[in-house]
């Protein structure tokens, strides 16, 4: 029974009202956070888009094959030593002004319809027909009429059509690598190029900055290109996969320094978008095969040099299962 004077639902004297829980408020502050740290995310996803540099790479050309199954991604490092100092330049052993800006580095990413990634590498040298130019070197297409004639030779040498371009000078390669902390390659020999700028000892070490460009730049190996190009995709897949990690895109002293170097080196086709360079890093997570075009050989070419000659066999069977969105062949490596 209740004392006298007491009426139900009053609290007894001397005793502290219970307080009121207050989860719910706490609940809302944090759904309030989240709704404007996502729409600060967008804002500054949109302001980064319409900064992002872009030429058209991508324009229309007449007899331009019809569009093939799955994603196409032309992604291109240039020579170009735009933006850099000449301490810059003496750091990274770019040799200073080289003329015409070349294509470096060429590779082909097709994001197949059923959700896997292959990753082919151009090679430089390789000996096609440039459109309104003659028979060439594929880098000099670039030099010759830029982005848009390099993916006009490359879509009818191939049969591919390519959706979206990317492409990225050696400053931009230096300073992304050395924002993102670097990547881990492992050497099973020693590097020596001092025209690279390079000293690399075997074993695993982490490249950045001057020593990242100078590895996929040497041809200071055994198989000079051969192992360039090896070289080269194999960086490229560890970048992509480090820059998706949570460590880089969860950390914004990483992500931030990572999103502000794509931003000041890399061009893009005029219809392209900043989410459209995340769905490339998307693209290359996991261990997705990575391949060359097939060659038969070399040979000198007047006026030309020394040229790469495709194997019209292998190379035609890796093209028509990227066109078709088929399967690579047996034996592409």
């Amino acid at each position: 029974m209740g004392h006298r004077g007491e009426h139900p639902g009053e609290p007894r004297p001397g005793r502290v009202p219970p307080r009121r829980r207050r989860r719910p408020r706490v609940l809302r502050t944090l759904v309030l956070l989240l709704v404007l740290l996502l729409l600060a995310a967008v804002i500054a996803l949109v302001i980064a888009d319409q900064k992002l540099d872009r030429v058209d790479a991508l324009g229309p050309y007449p007899g331009r094959i019809a569009d093939t199954p799955g994603t196409n991604y032309l992604l291109v490092g240039t020579d170009s030593r735009a933006g850099l100092s000449d301490e810059q330049v003496a750091d990274l052993s770019t040799g200073g002004d080289a003329g015409a800006t070349r294509t470096d580095t060429i590779m082909l990413l097709h994001v197949s319809a059923r959700g896997n990634s292959v990753l082919v590498s151009i090679p430089r040298d390789s000996y096609v027909t440039i459109p309104r130019w003659g028979e060439d070197k594929v880098n000099a297409a670039y030099s010759v009429g830029g982005a848009s004639l390099l993916v006009e030779t490359i879509e009818l040498e191939t049969g591919v059509r390519i959706d979206h371009y990317a492409e990225i000078g050696f400053g931009g390669f230096a300073e992304i690598a050395s924002a993102i902390g670097g990547v881990e390659v492992c050497l099973e020999s020693p590097i020596v190029d001092p025209l690279a700028g390079i000293d690399l000892p075997a074993g695993c070490q982490v490249l950045s900055g001057g020593d990242a460009l100078g590895y996929v730049r040497s041809r200071s190996t055994p198989l000079a290109d051969i192992d360039r190009m090896n070289n080269q995709r194999n960086f490229l897949a560890r970048l992509a996969r480090k820059a998706g990690s949570p460590g880089v895109v969860l950390n914004p002293f990483r992500s931030v320094p990572v999103g502000l170097a794509l931003l000041r080196s890399m061009s893009v086709d005029e219809g392209d978008r900043i989410w459209d360079t995340g769905r490339i890093a998307w693209s290359l997570r996991g261990d997705i095969p990575t391949v060359s075009v097939p060659y038969s050989g070399f040979m000198d070419v007047a006026g030309r040099g020394n040229v790469m000659l495709w194997d019209e066999q292998g190379a035609t069977a890796l093209w028509d299962s990227i066109a078709r969105d088929a399967p690579l062949p047996e034996g592409i490596e």
